[in-house]
């Protein structure tokens, strides 16, 4: 059975975006309903959720505690965020391609790039899609 065939709650969706930068006029009505599984998950069957520990990846808007929404369906394209499994073990990079092969990269403090080796094993478990966390 679809989760998304379950009556999974709705949350009110405010009609207009609320901006950054100046204030505007506020509506006093919502003209939709959201639901977060509808908005976050392409692939429902290839979805899956992981948690992020450590600090290397602030760059990219990822920190240490985020919640990550990762699709095993999506192709993994060159600069995208990833879940890969390097000689068996579970990182999150940015996966590149360069004429030396793969760089795993990272953007923040903490450990750094990994530039994959051809002795190594490299597998890319899925996208991350979404990062979650709190304000």
């Amino acid at each position: 059975m679809s989760f998304r065939h379950r009556n999974l709650p709705r949350y009110p969706l405010l009609s207009a975006p609320v901006p950054a930068g100046f204030p505007s006029p506020a509506t006093d009505f919502t003209e939709e309903s959201l639901s977060l599984d509808e908005h976050l998950i392409e692939h429902e069957e290839a979805t899956f959720f992981v948690r992020v520990t450590g600090h290397s990846m602030t760059g990219f808007g990822i920190h240490d505690g985020d919640l990550l929404v990762v699709d095993r369906a999506h192709p993994p394209a060159d600069r995208q965020v990833v879940i890969a499994v390097i000689d068996g073990a579970f990182t999150v990079k940015q996966v590149c391609r360069i004429p030396d092969g793969v760089l795993l990269r990272s953007h923040g403090s903490g450990k750094g790039d990994i530039l994959v080796s051809d002795e190594q094993e490299l597998a890319v478990w899925g996208v991350v899609r979404w990062a979650i966390h709190r304000v």
